[in-house]
C-alpha cells in the first residue's frame, strides 16, 4: 500500500492545511504524556499485586507447622515469593520505561519548539496569500461594478462630462484588478514552495513520533511477556516440587523428625519372688518425682522411708554446728553436681545434696569464690541476636528454633532493656562511664559524663555477676611480675592482605554524623541528623543515599590463656535519606524500589533485616552475598511520620538490618590484653599487657581513642605508672589514655601499662579492668553494601567499629 503524502493532501480553497498540520504534531505531545499515564498505572497495579502476594506468602508462614503436610507450605511460600519477585521487576522494568518515555517527551517538546521557528516562514506565507486572495476577490468585484455603471450610462445617454467620469473609475479599478492579480501570483508560487517543504517537515515529524511510540510499547510489551514467561518458570518449578513431594517424602520426613524409636518393647517374663533375698538386701526407696533441677523436693508422703535409713544421712557437725563435708567418690560428686540432670540419676539411688556452711571471714580473699569461666562462657553462648523491632509468626518460630531457645532469647532480650547502660556503669565497681570528648583531665579526678544508649541494643555481652571480693594472691605467685612472660597465643601474621581502596565520597555533605563514640550503644536505631541542606531534587534525578556500617565487638580475657577468651561482634547497617527524597516519593504513586546487594557475607552467622521495610529471597544459594529490597509504600510512610516529628532535619536515618559476625576466640579481637596482679598489705602492683592483632583487622586499621580503666580497692594513697595514667581518687580507678595503636606504632603495636599503689587499707582484691577503642573506616566483617537498579546513586559510605564490653581478667 502507498503512503499518502501530506504535500498532497493538505491545500484546498482556504489554505488551511498548514493550521491542521502543525496543530496535529501538537497533538503528538498529548499521546506521549497518556502513554506515560497508562504505564505508570499498569506499574502501580502491578505493584500492589505484588505487595498482595508478599502479604500472602507471609500468611503461609502462619499455618499450622504440625502434620504431615506441613513441609508443603514452605513450597507455596517460595513460589508466592518469587511470584511477588516477578511483578516486582516488571515495576522496576515499567518505571524504566515511564522515564524513557517522560525524556522522549521533553525531547518532542524542544523539537517542536524547534519546528516552529523554522515553519515561520511558511505562516507567513500562508497569512500573505490569504489576505492577497480577499483583496484580489474584493478588487474584482469591484472592477466588475466600474465597468457595468460605465455600460449603463452610456445606454442610458448621459452626458459626455457624466460618461468619462465613470470611464475613469473604470480604468482604476481595471489597474488595481490587475495589480492584485500579479501579486497573488507571486504569492502563490511562494506558499506552494514553503508549504510543500513544510508539509514535508509535518511528515517526517509525525512517521519518526509513530515509530518512537511503538518502540516504547513494543519495550511494554516486551516487559510484560518476560514477566510471563518468569511467573511460567515459577509455576513449573511448583508443579516440579509438587511432583517431588510425594507421599512417601512427606512420610519419610515424619517419621525422620518426629519418630520417636524403632526399638520395640521387649518380652518381660514372669519371675517369682525370693522373699529371703528381698527381706535381707532391702533398702530405704524413694519415690522419685519429676521435677526441676536445681530445686528443692518437697517430701514425698508415699514414700517408704525407714527411721534406720533417715539416721545414715544424719550430717556430722563441728564444735561451732556446721556441717563436716563428708569424703565422697568421684562418682558420687558427679551425681551432686548442679549441672547434672535428674533424668540420668539411678532410680534406686535418692538424690543428695552436699552443703557446707563457713563463718564468713572479713579481709580474707582466700575463701571467696572466684567467678567460673564455664559460667562467663553459658551466658555469652546464650547471647542472641533478637529482632525488637519485627514480629515472627508462630510457624517461623517453631522452625527457627526449639521452644526452650526462645523463652531464653526472650528473657535474655528483657533482660538486655533493663540492665543496657554504658560498658562501665554496669559493674557496681565502676563508676559513671568515660566522655570521649574530654581531653584535658586534672590528675586528681577524671571528668565524667553520661552517654546516651539505644533503646533496642540487642546482643550485649553481659557477664555474671561477680563476687563482692576476689581471693588474695600469695606474694610468692607474684613475685617478680616485671618479669612474668606474655603468652599471647595467637602468633602474629607477617603476611599483611594489601590495604583495601579509600572511600570515595560523591557529595561533600555527609548526612551521618562523623563524631568518635566509645560504644556502638551510642549509634541512635533511627535518628536525625543536622547536617547541611541536601541539594535539591528533581523527581527525574538519581537520588542520593547514604550507608553506614557500625560494628561492636565485646571480649573477655581471663589471665593469659586464649582459650577462656570469649567474644562476640555484632553490626548494624543504617541508611540516610535526605529530606527533600519524602516529597519525591509521595508525589510519585510508584518510586522506584530501593534495591541492593550485601556482599562478604560469608562471615555473618545471622542476619536480621528490618521486616516491616525490607525483603529478601529465602532461596539464594550465594553464601557471599545477600539482595534485598525496600518496600517502598512502608518506607514512604515511615518517612513522612519522621518528617511530621522533626520537620527541620536534613536527613533521616533508618536501622535497616543488624547481623552477628562469626569469631574465632582471641583471633577475632583487635587487642590481646593480659592482666597480672600483685597484692600485698601495703602495696598493690598492676601490669596489663596489650598487643594489636592484625589478624583481626583490615589492612592499616588502627585503634583509635585507647583507654585503660583499672579499679583498685584497699584505700590508694598514691599511684606511680608508667606511662602515667590519671587517678580518680572519687572512684577509686586508674585510667590510661593512648591515642592509637597500629601496625605502625613502637613495637608493632604491643606494650604495657604499668602502676604501684600504696595502700592504707590493704591489700588489694584483683578486679576486672575495662577496655574502650574505637576505628573509623573500617569493618571487622569486610561487608559491603552495593546498589542493584536504577533511581538511586551512594553518595557516602561510612563504616567503624567499637568496643561494647571489652574487659579483661587476672
Amino acid at each position: 500500500m502507498t503512503m499518502a503524502l501530506f504535500q498532497d493532501s493538505f491545500w484546498g480553497e482556504k489554505n488551511n492545511g498548514f493550521d491542521v498540520l502543525y496543530h496535529n504534531m501538537k497533538h503528538g505531545q498529548i499521546s506521549t504524556k497518556e502513554l506515560s499515564d497508562f504505564i505508570r498505572e499498569r506499574a502501580t497495579i502491578e505493584e500492589a499485586y505484588a505487595r498482595s502476594m508478599t502479604k500472602l506468602a507471609k500468611s503461609a508462614s502462619n499455618f499450622s507447622q504440625l502434620g504431615t503436610f506441613a513441609p508443603v507450605w514452605d513450597v507455596f511460600k517460595t513460589s508466592t515469593e518469587k511470584l511477588a519477585i516477578c511483578h516486582l521487576e516488571l515495576v522496576r522494568k515499567l518505571q524504566e520505561l515511564i522515564k524513557e518515555v517522560q525524556k522522549y517527551g521533553e525531547d518532542q517538546v524542544k523539537a517542536h519548539k524547534k519546528t516552529k521557528e523554522e515553519v515561520a516562514t511558511t505562516l507567513e506565507a500562508v497569512q500573505n496569500i490569504q489576505s492577497l486572495s480577499q483583496a484580489l476577490q474584493k478588487s474584482k468585484e469591484n472592477y466588475n461594478n466600474k465597468s457595468v455603471d460605465q455600460e449603463r450610462l452610456r445606454k442610458e445617454g448621459a452626458t459626455q462630462r457624466e460618461v468619462d467620469k465613470a470611464g475613469v473609475k473604470t480604468k482604476k479599478a481595471t489597474e488595481s484588478y490587475k495589480l492584485y492579480v500579479e501579486k497573488y501570483a507571486t504569492a502563490k508560487s511562494e506558499f506552494e514552495q514553503k508549504m510543500s517543504e513544510t508539509a514535508q517537515k509535518f511528515q517526517d515529524i509525525e512517521e519518526a513520533h509513530i515509530q518512537n511510540m511503538k518502540e516504547m510499547i513494543h519495550s511494554y510489551s516486551r516487559s510484560i511477556e518476560e514477566t510471563h514467561l518468569q511467573i511460567g518458570e515459577v509455576h513449573n518449578e511448583f508443579v516440579n516440587n509438587m511432583e517431588n513431594t510425594t507421599v512417601e517424602n512427606l512420610i519419610q520426613k515424619l517419621a525422620e523428625t518426629k519418630g520417636t524409636g524403632k526399638e520395640r518393647p521387649g518380652p518381660i517374663e514372669f519371675e517369682e519372688c525370693n522373699t529371703a533375698i528381698v527381706t535381707e538386701g532391702a533398702k530405704p526407696r524413694k519415690r522419685k518425682a519429676f521435677a526441676i533441677p536445681g530445686r528443692r523436693k518437697d517430701k514425698d508422703t508415699d514414700s517408704t522411708e525407714s527411721t534406720e535409713a533417715e539416721s545414715v544421712n544424719v550430717p556430722q557437725v563441728d564444735e561451732e554446728g556446721f556441717c563436716i563435708k563428708p569424703e565422697i567418690n568421684e562418682n558420687d560428686a558427679k551425681d551432686s553436681t548442679f549441672y547434672s540432670s535428674s533424668d540420668s540419676d539411678d532410680e534406686d539411688e535418692p538424690r543428695r545434696f552436699h552443703v557446707e556452711i563457713k563463718p564468713v571471714q572479713p579481709n580474707n580473699g582466700n575463701h571467696q569464690a572466684l567467678s567460673s569461666i564455664d559460667e562467663l562462657k553459658a551466658t555469652i553462648s546464650n547471647i542472641t541476636l533478637s529482632p525488637s523491632t519485627s514480629r515472627n509468626s508462630p510457624g517461623q518460630l517453631k522452625r527457627n528454633s526449639s521452644s526452650d531457645e526462645l523463652a531464653r532469647s526472650r528473657l535474655q532480650a528483657s533482660y538486655n532493656e533493663r540492665v543496657n547502660s554504658d560498658l562501665l556503669s554496669l559493674d557496681p565497681l565502676f563508676g559513671p562511664p568515660l566522655d570521649a570528648s574530654s581531653s584535658a583531665v586534672s590528675s586528681s579526678a577524671v571528668p565524667l559524663t553520661a552517654r546516651p544508649t539505644t533503646p533496642l541494643a540487642s546482643g550485649t555481652i553481659v557477664p555474671p555477676p561477680r563476687p563482692s571480693s576476689r581471693p588474695k594472691l600469695s606474694a610468692t605467685k607474684l613475685a617478680g611480675i616485671t618479669e612474668i612472660a606474655r603468652p599471647f597465643s595467637p602468633p602474629k601474621n607477617c603476611n599483611a592482605s594489601p590495604p583495601p581502596a579509600p572511600l570515595a565520597r560523591a557529595e561533600s555533605s555527609s548526612s551521618l554524623s562523623s563524631t568518635a563514640s566509645l560504644s556502638a550503644a551510642n549509634t541512635p536505631t533511627v535518628g536525625t541528623s543536622r547536617g547541611p541542606s541536601p541539594v535539591s531534587l528533581g523527581s527525574q534525578d538519581s537520588l542520593p543515599i547514604a550507608v553506614a556500617f557500625t560494628e561492636s565487638v565485646n571480649a573477655y580475657f581471663k589471665g593469659a590463656d586464649p582459650s577462656k577468651c570469649i567474644v562476640k561482634i555484632t553490626g548494624d547497617m543504617t541508611v540516610s535519606f535526605p529530606s527533600g527524597i519524602i516529597k519525591i516519593f509521595t508525589n510519585n504513586p510508584s518510586p522506584a524500589v530501593l534495591s541492593f546487594r550485601l556482599k562478604n557475607t560469608s562471615k555473618l552467622e545471622q542476619v536480621l533485616p528490618n521486616q516491616q521495610l525490607l525483603f529478601s529471597d529465602p532461596s539464594q544459594s550465594d553464601s557471599n552475598s545477600k539482595d534485598f529490597w525496600l518496600n517502598m509504600q512502608a518506607l514512604t510512610a515511615y518517612l513522612r511520620k519522621m518528617s511530621e516529628q522533626n520537620p527541620a532535619v536534613s536527613y533521616y536515618n533508618v536501622d535497616i538490618l543488624k547481623y552477628q559476625v562469626s569469631s574465632s576466640g582471641i583471633q577475632s579481637t583487635p587487642l590481646n590484653l593480659a592482666v597480672y596482679w600483685k597484692c600485698s598489705p601495703s602495696t598493690t602492683d598492676v601490669r596489663v599487657d596489650y598487643r594489636y592483632n592484625p589478624e583481626a583487622l583490615p589492612s592499616r586499621a588502627s585503634l583509635s581513642s585507647i583507654q585503660v580503666l583499672v579499679p583498685v580497692d584497699g584505700g590508694v594513697t598514691s599511684m606511680q605508672s608508667l606511662p602515667a595514667a590519671l587517678w580518680n581518687a572519687e572512684q577509686n580507678k586508674a585510667l590510661w589514655k593512648m591515642s592509637d595503636v597500629s601496625e605502625k606504632s613502637e613495637n608493632e603495636g604491643s606494650g604495657s601499662l604499668r602502676a604501684k599503689f600504696e595502700l592504707s587499707e590493704g591489700p588489694s582484691n584483683p578486679a576486672t579492668l575495662a577496655v574502650q577503642f574505637f576505628s573509623e573506616g573500617h569493618t571487622l566483617s569486610g561487608v559491603e553494601m552495593e546498589l542493584v537498579g536504577t533511581g538511586y546513586r551512594l553518595s557516602l559510605t561510612k563504616k567503624r567499629f567499637t568496643t561494647g564490653r571489652y574487659m579483661a581478667d587476672c
